[in-house]
């Protein structure tokens, strides 16, 4: 268990309760690295794994183009209205190290960060290529993140030479669409020289040990075309994960394993279930999954429904999609879109999963709904806004029927049933 994500019995308690499962549920996924617990120093923990809720992670981060913070920070804001668990910088423009400071500052919920972009953006700076960056700077910039107390960092440490060689054959339609992954791949073909991370993955163990950081193993091989996905460069990496994974669970250190992108919905559950059986049960982290290709604009929706049929197959954590994928830097308006939809591929999951919490908060809706209560309504809804938005004038039934309300109807069907209102 990672130091700064030790729990007081008291800690273990609360977080069982949150998550519904039992406090001895919760210690021996921890010992098993079946669940990890993030936290900023300070901050509210979050348990990821076996057993707890489905969660939701929201990207947000600067870009060359627009490097100023204080839009992230309306951002992170809008997220976390939003009801996002979990928070990635990854900024690539303006002062890095200050715009991650401001966001973990401002931040309530656990921040996230990929280390490789700081190193090859400085790169880039002082050497206009990232080739000519020098693997010491890359230690570097992940050993001032670790101590700058970010909760969990992504590192892609699957990207071999043997696979970047591999790549040059043409099998794949896009051959790299991870951003870090793209990157160190470039690096490693121009230097003729194994990745950093994979070839001293124990010091990268050894500083997430001192630090106390999750580390959250980089899917830098996934597919970004549906008709990528399940390769042999994607599932070798997986396989390199699984034995890194384990080295680091025998050190003592939590790991996230980040998964796919671009799957058809007929191989979901199979790349859950293997990715669970390689990295020994490691909480699932997956972006998306984008089911389909053809709807830019839209792929808050694909991945919603990759999403979902996922989390149901034991996928942990779901990294929202926006509708600005594929397209260019998200808006506020964006991002908030982008964790809603994925918050209803989590819940719906967690339904199928049988979390009593979930059906609860159905439950409840369905009644306020029986009853007209729009009050009710509101108050259980997923976005209470967008509720008050289309209601309009509360009456005892909605503009759709009118007078011809089918609830209204329906309640002559049991008159010893007494009409409730949510409270």
């Amino acid at each position: 268990m990672r130091k700064n994500a030790i729990l007081n019995a008291r800690e273990i308690e609360l977080l069982a309760r949150r998550e519904e499962i039992t406090p001895a549920e919760l210690r021996a996924g921890l010992e098993s690295g079946q669940i990890t617990v993030v936290r900023n120093r300070g901050g509210r923990p979050l348990a990821i794994g076996a057993g707890c809720y489905v969660k939701v992670n929201a990207n947000i981060g600067t870009s060359p183009a627009r490097p100023e913070v204080k839009a992230e920070l309306e951002k992170l804001r809008a997220v976390e209205a939003a009801g996002a668990d979990a928070v990635m910088d990854l900024s690539t423009g303006g002062d890095l190290a200050r715009v991650r400071r401001e966001i973990m500052a401002a931040s309530r919920i656990p921040v996230g960060s990929v280390p490789v972009y700081g190193a090859m953006v400085n790169a880039v700076r002082k050497y206009k290529a990232v080739q000519k960056m020098s693997a010491e700077a890359l230690w570097e910039q992940i050993e001032a993140e670790a101590a700058g107390g970010v909760a969990f960092m992504t590192v892609h440490t699957g990207v071999s030479e043997r696979i970047v060689r591999g790549l040059a054959d043409g099998e794949r339609l896009i051959n790299i669409v991870s951003r870090g992954g793209s990157l160190l791949a470039c690096w490693i073909a121009a230097n003729r020289r194994e990745n950093p991370l994979l070839e001293d993955f124990g010091r990268l163990v050894k500083i997430a040990a001192r630090y106390g950081t999750a580390l959250s193993l980089g899917d830098g091989l996934r597919p970004g075309a549906v008709a990528d996905s399940t390769d042999r460069f994607q599932i070798e990496e997986l396989l390199t994960l699984g034995r890194q994974a384990a080295e680091a669970r025998r050190a003592g250190v939590p790991v996230l394993i980040e998964g796919p992108g671009h799957i058809p919905l007929h191989q979901v559950e199979m790349n859950v279930k293997l990715a669970k059986q390689v990295c020994h049960g490691a909480p699932l982290y997956l972006l998306g999954p984008l089911v389909t290709d053809f709807a830019p604009g839209y792929d808050h929706i694909v991945s919603a429904i990759g999403g979902a049929l996922a989390a149901m197959a034991g996928a942990d954590f779901l990294c929202y999609v926006t509708p600005s994928e594929h397209l260019g830097l998200p808006g506020v308006k964006e991002v908030r879109e982008g964790v809603y939809t994925a918050r209803i591929a989590a819940h719906a999951a967690d339904l199928a999963r049988g979390k009593p919490g979930a059906l609860e908060r159905d439950l409840r809706i369905s009644s306020a709904r029986r009853d007209r209560d729009w009050a009710g309504q509101k108050r259980w809804a997923l976005n209470p806004e967008k509720v008050a938005e289309a209601v309009g004038t509360e009456s005892d039934f909605c503009s759709m029927c009118g007078e011809f309300c089918s609830m209204r109807f329906s309640e002559k069907l049991s008159p010893a049933k007494r009409k409730r209102k949510n409270g």
